[in-house]
C-alpha cells in the first residue's frame, strides 16, 4: 500500500523533534553534573584549609626558634611539644653561636631527630656559606616563629594562624601568650632618607573589631608565607622579632592577631644577673642591628629617644668630604640625626660666644637657605656657615687662641684655624668633628671681601649695604644676625630661585631628588 505524501511528512517531522530533544536532554545533563563536580571541588578544597590535619599543617609550615639566649634556655621543652602536636613538621633552630650548656634535643637519637635542624650564623671556616643559609632551605609555605618557652595546646591555634593569612595574603599573623602583660599594638613611621624610626600605639576602640598593627611587642608567635620572609634584607636579625616588623613595614605589611593564645613553658631568666646579662646582650644587638639598617634615631612609643649614632665621644657618622658631596648623599641619604643634633648644639654655642663678645656676624651661605626653607638646617648639609667681621675677631679669647693653635674652650668645643683657607672651624669635640665655619670678611670699596684662596659659595664677596642695616632670621629656635633683603642676597650667590629650588652643594654629580622634603621649626632638637 502506498504511503501517502502528507504522513511521509508528518512522520519526518516527528523524528526530527525526538532527536532534538535527545541532544537537548544530553546537552543539559552534562551541564548539571559538570556544575556538580566543580563544587564538589570547592567544597573539598575549602574542607581541606579549613580542617587541616596535622600532616597537611606539617606539609605547609617550617616552624624557626630564633629567640632564646645560648647560655640558659628552654628551647628543647619547647621542641618536644611542638613535635607531640605535629610529628612530622621540620623544627630550624638558629642561632648565631653553638648554645652551651648543649641543647639535649640536637643529641638524643630519636624518631624526631630527623625533623631538628640547628644552624649557627656564625662564620665558621669548616661550614660553606651554603650550610649557614637556613631560608633556602626552608621549601614549605609558611615560616612559624615560635619563641623560647613556648608549649602549644591545640592544633587549632595554628590553624587559626593559616587562616588569617589566607585572609590576608603578603601580611603576617599572630598569636598572643595568655599572660602576655607587655602586649602593644604599634604603628612604625620609618624615614630611611633621614634615618629615623618612630613607633605609635594603635589603640582599638571596637573591641568586637580586629586590629592591625606594622608591629607587636610582648611574647607573640608569628607566621609569615615563606615568599615575603625571602623579599626581607636580614629577616633572622637580632634582636627578633623586632628587626623583623621594620623590614616587613618597608614592604607595607601589616600583622593580624588572632584570638587564640599560647601557653608559657619553663621560666627562664628569671635571676636578677641573668636579667642584666640580657639588657646588655641586648643593648649591644640594637646597636648592631640599627648599624646595619642605617637607623640612627629610635622614637619610642612613649616618646622617649633612643640615639644609636655618633656622641661626643666618637667620631662623627661620616669621614671626609670630597668636592662637598657627603658620602651618605650618594647612599640616597641625608645627614645623620645625630650629627645635625651635634651641629645644632655647636652653632647656638657660637652664636652666643659672638653675642657676648659684641661681634659683628651674620648667618651665610647654605645655613641662611635653611633658615628661610625652615628655621633649620638643611637636612642634606653637614656644617653651618657664619660670617663675622675680622676687625671684630680680637673680641673673642677663643678665636684669638685659634690663630696659633687648636683650642678647646671650657665647655669642650674645639676652636681651630682651617687648613684649606683663611677662616675658623669650632668643632663639636675634640673626638667629634663636626664643624661650624667662621668665615672674617672686611669692607674694601664697599665690598664684604675676605683673604685666602679657598673661593666658593660661603665666601664670596658681596655689597656691604646687604648688612647695613643688619637684619634677624629664625634659626634653630632663636633669633640671629641676618644680611637684609635677604632673598637678593642668596640668589646674588645661587643664583635666581635658590630658595624655592632645593639643589645639592654639586648638582653636576647629583640631582636633588623630586620629592619634597619637609622640615618644622617646633621639630629642631
Amino acid at each position: 500500500m502506498r504511503i501517502k505524501v502528507s504522513k511521509l511528512i508528518a512522520f519526518l517531522i516527528i523524528f526530527v523533534n525526538v532527536i532534538a530533544l535527545y541532544f537537548t536532554w544530553k546537552l543539559f545533563s552534562h551541564i548539571g553534573v559538570g556544575s556538580k563536580k566543580i563544587l564538589f571541588q570547592e567544597q573539598y578544597q575549602t574542607a581541606i584549609v579549613n580542617k587541616a590535619p596535622s600532616k597537611h599543617i606539617s606539609k605547609s609550615i617550617t616552624v624557626v626558634i630564633r629567640q632564646f639566649e645560648l647560655y640558659e634556655n628552654d628551647v628543647s621543652a619547647t621542641v618536644e611539644s611542638i613535635l607531640s602536636l605535629f610529628p612530622n613538621i621540620q623544627i630550624f633552630i638558629i642561632s648565631d653561636d653553638i648554645p652551651y650548656p648543649p641543647l639535649n634535643i640536637l643529641y638524643s637519637n630519636t624518631t624526631f631527630s630527623k625533623n631538628i635542624h640547628f644552624f649557627n650564623l656564625g662564620v665558621n671556616l669548616n661550614v660553606p656559606l651554603k650550610d649557614r643559609l637556613p631560608l633556602f632551605m626552608i621549601n614549605t609555605k609558611y615560616v612559624l616563629f615560635i619563641p623560647d618557652s613556648t608549649r602549644i595546646s591545640s592544633k587549632q591555634i595554628i590553624q587559626s594562624l593559616v587562616n588569617e593569612l589566607i585572609k590576608n595574603p603578603n601580611d603576617l599573623s599572630v598569636a598572643l601568650y595568655s599572660n602576655n602583660k607587655n602586649f602593644g599594638c604599634l604603628k612604625i613611621d620609618l624615614n630611611i632618607r633621614e634615618w629615623t624610626l618612630k613607633y605609635s600605639t594603635i589603640v582599638n576602640n571596637n573591641k568586637e573589631k580586629s586590629i592591625s598593627c606594622d608591629a607587636v611587642t610582648g611574647k607573640h608567635a608569628t607566621l609569615i608565607e615563606t615568599q615575603l620572609l625571602k623579599r626581607l634584607t636580614e629577616p633572622f636579625m637580632l634582636p627578633f622579632p623586632e628587626t623583623l616588623y621594620v623590614q616587613t613595614a618597608v614592604l607595607n605589611s601589616k600583622v593580624h592577631i588572632i584570638n587564640s593564645y599560647l601557653w608559657d613553658g619553663r621560666s627562664v631568666l628569671h635571676s636578677h644577673h641573668a636579667q642584666l646579662r640580657r639588657e646588655q646582650i641586648e643593648l649591644s644587638r640594637r646597636k648592631q642591628a640599627f648599624a646595619q639598617l642605617s637607623i640612627k634615631k629610635i622614637i619610642k612609643e612613649n616618646g622617649v629617644v633612643d640615639w644609636y649614632g655618633c656622641t661626643r665621644d666618637t667620631s662623627r657618622c661620616f669621614g671626609t668630604v670630597f668636592e662637598s658631596v657627603p658620602s651618605y648623599l650618594y647612599k640616597n641619604l641625608w645627614t645623620p640625626p645625630c650629627c645635625l643634633a651635634h651641629l645644632r648644639r655647636t652653632a647656638r654655642h657660637v652664636f652666643s660666644c659672638l653675642s657676648e663678645a659684641g661681634v659683628r656676624h651674620w648667618l651665610e651661605a647654605g645655613s641662611l637657605l635653611g633658615a628661610m626653607r625652615g628655621g633649620d638646617i638643611l637636612p642634606w648639609d653637614y656644617d653651618v656657615d657664619i660670617g663675622i667681621n675680622r676687625d671684630d675677631m680680637h673680641k673673642v679669647v677663643w678665636l684669638s687662641r685659634a690663630s696659633d693653635r687648636p683650642t678647646t674652650d671650657e665647655q669642650g668645643f674645639v676652636w681651630e684655624k682651617a687648613t684649606e683657607g683663611q677662616f675658623f672651624r669650632v668643632h663639636y669635640s675634640k673626638k667629634n668633628r663636626i664643624f661650624v665655619n667662621l668665615f672674617p670678611f672686611y669692607v674694601k670699596n664697599g665690598t664684604m671681601t675676605r683673604d685666602g684662596w679657598f673661593t666658593s659659595h660661603k665666601n664670596m664677596e658681596f655689597p656691604d649695604y646687604f648688612l647695613h642695616p643688619i637684619s634677624s632670621i629664625e634659626f634653630l629656635g632663636k633669633t640671629v644676625p641676618s644680611p637684609n633683603n635677604i632673598r637678593d642676597f642668596l640668589e646674588l650667590k645661587f643664583g635666581k630661585g635658590a630658595i624655592e629650588n632645593p639643589q645639592y652643594p654639586d648638582p653636576t654629580r647629583l640631582k636633588f631628588p623630586k620629592k619634597i622634603y619637609k622640615t618644622s621649626v617646633a621639630n629642631i632638637e
